[in-house]
């Protein structure tokens, strides 16, 4: 007999219980407003049956997950005739790509920027290791998300084509593995635990990262019965503060009594900005910024010390050099961003505020705060309020005040001299430096995403912007990979609600994933690709030249007309930048205005006048620094 409730149910849905077949139930689904409506009103709690395929798209879909970023295989047809089913059903989207770097890099652009979960799909063999080796970006950046790959079968009925070539068993589940979090779906019934463990990878509250789902080609079709109810639930962790609430008064008479305080921001500070700002100001404390934090402290504040490490500026090397007790606020300790362990001579003791157990513990003579940064800030700066730590830090606040007017005034210097002349493009042109400085005004004029790819365009532009706020720059220095910039401009053309964006790159990394030109115009995106061209891998050309007196192997022959190669392209606006700041501004202003892809190709200098570059001015263990380094980090008492 049927009950009240399966009335309602069948007079909502049109049915009773979910129908046989995939397109049929997306369908269902579909009508009932979606899976997640559909178990609220407690339709999905018996035990269903449909393909392993399938239950994974519903179990992502439970967790947030209905973009798919997708480049088909061999060993992905039954997935994605599941994901074809939902999306003609209207419940997930799929984009396809013509790369697995690009499509990885826009998957974790989709999720670091808008905070939209996604996943990669692909095969494994050339696919899988592509797309695996992109994921570097978001694993060491801290951004979660799936990735899918067609595995090889589990009945080992010989060799299956684009496995690795060994007698062995599940060799990408390895391989995955030790990239992150990963788990190969060898029998239908694992899809559980499986999204179970990979929730916890991909929402993990301060170190998430990319999640591996290795799928093998027989078990994707085979059936598996299960609730829907059941499926795994995207998690919420609480945060976290100190139990002991004495450690929270010992720190702050520590940074009372302390005349030379400095806080090294890393990127777990972007979401603690104001409570930063307050601690900061409460303590005396000079503030020193990653690259991968610009923002954090608004660039005109007289705390705001710019970027120190390895290429650092003037003023934050100088409060690295001199700091005498050292505040640590989610920072991993990067080699570059802490000049390779030796970036704090005179620092006796450390307060490090991390929610990670491990990294919370990285130097020696700590006083670990291990939770939540906001709460931990916020109570750190009440209790400093009625010390007035400020007045014992003046003389250090002037110091370093002088110091950032030095940075000032040389950043100006190198913006305002004429264009250089280049032995390559045998005329004056921009230097880098100038040519970022002008597009970096252009960016905050029109509030665009600034996304820098790695090498010198990088290197130069967290020396050069001028951020108010998180949020404006992105620079991907965890992995520093090569055409991460120009393929996270994609995410805007897939987000909910993207936003205009320009890419920072360089001739190098522009080649990287030109592919970007394509599908750019395919997915509607509205963005501009500023390519910086100086004919070279100018920040290794920099670097031998600076350990060896020569460089060697960095640069090529080949003249390249990108304006018209991205002209070539079907939609692509293609500009040529100039070679003046006049020039280059009225190129910017023209790219804004057309609604899709631009691009405009800037030549830039390269060469022995130190106006050419921002200069370096920390260590760094590596080439023929590495003796000097170590000796100095032997000696280091943090």
């Amino acid at each position: 007999m049927k009950t009240e409730q399966d009335k309602s149910a069948a007079g909502k849905t049109g049915a009773l219980r979910l129908p046989e077949t995939t397109k049929a139930r997306a369908e269902w689904l579909a009508k009932a407003g979606g899976l997640e409506t559909a178990i609220g009103a407690g339709y999905l709690g018996e035990v269903v049956t449909m393909p392993l395929a399938e239950a994974l798209v519903l179990g992502l879909m439970r967790q947030g997950v209905s973009k798919y970023l997708v480049i088909f295989g061999h060993g992905s047809t039954a997935l994605g005739e599941a994901l074809r089913a939902y999306e003609t059903a209207g419940l997930i989207k799929g984009f396809q790509f013509r790369n697995e770097v690009e499509m990885s890099h826009a998957a974790t652009a989709l999720r670091w920027v808008y905070d939209e979960p996604c996943a990669v799909v692909t095969s494994i063999g050339p696919g899988a290791l592509q797309a695996m080796a992109g994921s570097l970006a978001a694993a060491s950046n801290g951004v979660g998300v799936y990735h899918i790959y067609g595995d090889e079968t589990t009945h080992g009925e010989g060799y299956n084509m684009q496995q690795v070539p060994k007698p062995e068993q599940g060799l990408f589940g390895r391989i995955t593995g030790a990239m992150g979090g990963a788990y190969t779906l060898h029998a239908p019934g694992s899809v559980r635990d499986a999204l179970r463990k990979g929730a916890a990878t991909v929402f993990h509250p301060w170190k998430a990262g990319p999640f591996y789902f290795n799928l093998p080609l027989n078990t994707q079709p085979a059936n598996v019965s299960l609730r829907l109810d059941a499926l795994p639930q995207r998690p919420e962790f609480p945060r976290l503060v100190p139990a002991d609430s004495d450690i929270i008064d010992q720190v702050a008479r520590l940074v009372a009594a302390s005349s030379k305080v400095a806080i090294k921001a890393g990127g777990g500070a972007r979401r603690a900005a104001k409570e930063l700002t307050r601690f900061a100001e409460a303590s005396g404390a000079a503030v020193v910024l990653s690259p991968g934090s610009t923002g954090v402290l608004p660039d005109a504040h007289p705390q705001n010390m710019h970027v120190g490490g390895s290429k650092g500026s003037i003023s934050g090397n100088f409060a690295m050099d001199q700091a005498e007790l050292l505040v640590v606020v989610g920072s991993r300790a990067v080699c570059q961003s802490d000049c390779s362990g030796i970036g704090w001579p005179k620092v006796h003791h450390v307060i490090n505020i991390n929610a990670d157990p491990v990294d919370v513990q990285h130097y020696n003579n700590t006083l670990a705060l291990t939770g939540d940064a906001t709460h931990v800030l916020e109570a750190l700066a009440e209790k400093l309020q009625s010390l007035d730590a400020v007045s014992v830090s003046a003389d250090w606040l002037r110091d370093c005040a002088a110091k950032k007017a030095d940075w000032v005034a040389f950043k100006e210097e190198h913006f305002n001299a004429p264009p250089l002349h280049d032995d390559v493009w045998q005329r004056p042109v921009l230097t880098q430096p100038q040519a970022i400085k002008i597009t970096d005004e252009f960016c905050r004029k029109h509030n665009a995403i600034k996304f820098f790819d790695a090498g010198d365009v990088q290197a130069n532009g967290f020396q050069i912007v001028e951020d108010e706020r998180p949020g404006e720059t992105y620079t991907e220095s965890g992995a520093s990979y090569m055409g991460f910039a120009v393929s996270a401009l994609l995410a805007g053309g897939l987000a909910e609600r993207g936003r205009y964006a320009v890419a920072f790159t360089g001739d190098g990394s522009f080649m990287m994933n030109p592919q970007v030109l394509i599908d750019g115009i395919e997915h509607g995106v509205h963005a501009t690709i500023v390519l910086f061209d100086n004919r070279r891998m100018a920040a290794i050309s920099q670097l031998q030249l600076a350990q060896y007196g020569r460089d060697y192997r960095t640069n090529d022959a080949v003249p390249v007309d990108y304006v018209q190669m991205a002209n070539a392209v079907t939609g692509v606006k293609a500009l040529w930048g100039g070679d003046d700041a006049a020039a280059l501004r009225k190129a910017l202003e023209e790219a804004h205005t057309h609604p899709g892809l631009s691009l405009v190709h800037v030549p830039v200098y390269h060469g022995s006048d130190p106006l050419g570059g921002m200069g370096a001015y920390g260590s760094w263990n590596v080439g023929n620094w590495c003796t000097a380094v170590q000796q100095k980090y032997a000696a280091t008492l943090i």
